[in-house]
């Protein structure tokens, strides 16, 4: 779910940006009150842009501290799975390493 949201907020900021820099190609042939409008209009949207990126980085931090406390709490509850899983895991990437 929440990489759909992720994924959601990045063709988001995508699409803004798309609009932003023709709004702004569209500003800079312009001129008088119509640019001024074209401008402001795209500030708008640079500015939401920016929003929907410190969201995803909100939720990236969010996620990052839950898997990080979630991890802490399954090392502290079973120590020696987790000593276990990790010597496995050496051995596999050192195998991967000598093979080459």
């Amino acid at each position: 779910m929440q990489d759909a949201n992720m994924q959601a907020v990045r063709t988001d900021l995508k699409n803004l940006m798309r609009d932003a820099q023709a709004l702004f190609a569209e500003a800079t042939a312009a001129s008088g009150s119509k640019a001024d409008e074209l401008r402001a209009k795209a500030m708008k949207m640079l500015d939401n842009a920016i929003d929907h990126a410190h969201q995803l980085q909100h939720i990236s931090i969010e996620k990052g501290k839950k898997i990080a406390h979630d991890t802490d709490t399954y090392v502290h509850e079973h120590p020696w799975r987790a000593i276990g899983m990790s010597a496995a895991l050496g051995v596999l990437i050192g195998m991967l390493i000598a093979r080459r």
